[in-house]
């Protein structure tokens, strides 16, 4: 039953729309291209509603949005008024008054980046900034490399390529604390989009010396740092490569390293090598998805490589497929993680190189796998919620208490992966190298990567896993999501379809021992498992689906159930 529309409440809601798109309007300093597209719907109510009904929420992962003009769209005003909040945040704090700022190559985020650093000059901060795209790990090693207070990314990550996002980063390289994220949005509450914003002309500032081109030396040490988590030293020179960029910033980094390591065979997918925000043979880029790493398993069926590797457009994810039987397999990267968590204790062990106590840590909602393989391995497997500033964290506690050198590896489902204490984010890069020493190290023994994940199914038994999504759209939609998520947890369900509820874990109320977070766990028997929880960068409710058995069709068989009974528990 559908329920009663408000239509009186939703006629204020579009009156107050109204009210500030004629607000924005008159603003004589409103971008000119900004105003054309305004001017444009001035007859059309619903784009109207859905560019000025709500403001885009400034979260976990700073902003992120649907380019365009309005409060509900990223453009240069709404960058504006984020950089002068975070200004404002960095001006109340003991931490240096310094930022550092990069970008990727979507639509506009040049010219965010360049808007942002003349923001924190304009307020007395020190702005470093990338003279072109560079990836988002290399933006946390400068963070931290360059003792700043804050770092600014211009990036949505794997989001289409209508989205650009505003993604802020700590002192410390991870992405900001929510404490820091909720000082900021209540200081964007104080800011106009257009009055009391502190800011100056870029080409001027940059001359004067208050705003400054982060050094090609610093890249460079960044590479270097990453080059220092070889595990093996093998010869990787026999290594045959197909590497995608997906169109985004990873290039540069990646084959700098890749000549480093001596890789002479790399061949880069031609219609994804370039820098471009349109992303023309992939509208999703997100090595997770087939879709986006089509190209290159179609190039890879001619140059048949050892391996096929996908960036995401900011870097930071990584996507991966291995010769199988005659074609290309990609793995998942819940089965990256386990098999690079494996491999790297295995070899740093027999290498005497693995540290006292070792410490694995993963998330919440990442493969239950990992739990007996970090067991196997003699390391202690930390849980931490979704979010890779978590595992970061992790990686502070570690230093404050005097070992950091027992922070082994950190992986997320998303196909993060980080093996150093060189930056506080999954680094794309980092698993670069990893995938190539493990492909190399497992030919040498006459192994795919296949072999390698089947032959750990074969001793710790088969898991599969799958995510679904719940979208909504419009001016309403955090309202809708947290609709869903009371209903669930008010009126919980018995069982999921045919697998009854062993146990239900909400980490809003529960003692878990983690930060209180949006998150529904449901144990099921059997050893399957359902999460959910609202995105922390897009309107949607992201489910985990999760199941194990002793052989790959029972748990797919299993897996199929499960995700049928999820769309009729929620109606998706």
């Amino acid at each position: 039953m559908f329920a009663p529309v408000d239509f009186l409440e939703k006629e204020n809601e579009m009156d107050s729309s109204r009210i500030q798109y004629d607000r924005w309007l008159s603003q004589p300093s409103l971008d000119a291209s900004l105003r054309a597209e305004l001017s444009a719907m001035a007859d059309d109510a619903h784009a109207i509603d859905n560019a000025f009904g709500c403001e885009l929420t400034f979260g976990t992962g700073g902003l992120r949005g649907i380019l365009g003009a309005g409060t509900n769209r990223m453009n240069v005003h709404v960058v504006r008024r984020a950089a002068q909040a975070v200004a404002d945040y960095l001006s109340g704090t003991a931490l240096p008054k310094r930022a550092a700022i990069g970008y990727d190559s979507r639509i506009g985020s040049a010219r965010f980046a360049r808007e942002t650093a003349a923001v924190f000059a304009a307020n007395g901060i020190e702005a470093y900034i990338y003279p072109r795209l560079e990836p988002v790990p290399a933006l946390s090693f400068a963070v931290r490399a360059l003792s700043c207070g804050v770092g600014v990314c211009i990036t949505a990550s794997h989001n289409p390529a209508q989205y650009n996002g505003f993604k802020v980063y700590g002192s410390d390289g991870c992405q900001l604390t929510p404490a820091g994220v909720a000082q900021i949005a209540d200081n964007l509450k104080n800011c106009s989009y257009f009055n009391g914003i502190q800011i100056g002309d870029f080409a001027a500032l940059l001359a004067s010396g208050s705003i400054r081109w982060i050094p090609d030396e610093l890249l460079d040490a960044y590479i270097d740092a990453v080059r220092s988590l070889r595990v093996t030293e093998g010869d990787l020179s026999g290594l045959r490569l197909v590497y995608t960029p997906l169109n985004g910033s990873g290039r540069e980094c990646v084959e700098k390293l890749l000549e480093k390591l001596g890789v002479q065979n790399l061949t880069l997918v031609p219609e994804q090598a370039e820098p471009d925000g349109n992303f023309p043979t992939c509208p999703y880029p997100n090595p997770e998805i087939r879709e986006a790493m089509q190209k290159g398993l179609e190039l890879s069926r001619i140059v048949k490589p050892d391996l096929l590797i996908g960036t995401d457009p900011d870097c930071d994810r990584c996507g991966v497929a291995v010769p199988d039987k005659g074609s290309y397999r990609l793995l998942s990267g819940n089965e990256v993680g386990v098999l690079l968590l494996d491999f790297i204790c295995r070899t740093r062990k027999a290498a005497g190189t693995l540290p006292e106590r070792p410490v694995a840590v993963t998330t919440i909602v990442s493969t239950a796998m990992a739990d007996p393989i970090a067991k196997a391995c003699g390391a202690e497997l930390r849980r931490t919620l979704t979010g890779f500033k978590y595992i970061g964290e992790q990686i502070g506690l570690l230093e404050r208490e005097g070992h950091p050198e027992r922070f082994t590896f950190g992986f997320e489902e998303s196909y993060g992966y980080l093996s150093g204490t060189h930056v506080r984010d999954k680094d794309g890069v980092n698993a670069v190298l990893l995938l190539c020493e493990a492909a190399s190290w497992y030919q040498e023994r006459g192994m795919t990567l296949a072999d390698a994940i089947d032959a750990l199914y074969e001793r710790f038994g088969c898991y599969v896993h799958s995510q679904q999504s719940l979208a909504f759209s419009g001016a309403a939609a955090m309202t809708q999501m947290a609709s869903v998520m009371q209903r669930l947890r008010s009126n919980p369900p018995s069982s999921i379809g045919a697998f009854p509820v062993a146990a239900l874990t909400d980490y809003l109320t529960d003692p878990t021992g983690l930060p209180r977070s949006d998150v529904l766990a449901f144990s099921l028997t059997g050893s399957a498992s359902v999460v959910v929880r609202p995105s922390g960068t897009e309107p949607k409710l992201k489910l985990y689906l999760s199941a194990k058995a002793s052989t790959r069709a029972d748990a797919d068989a299993q897996l199929y159930a499960l995700e049928d009974a999820c769309r009729t528990l929620l109606q998706f």
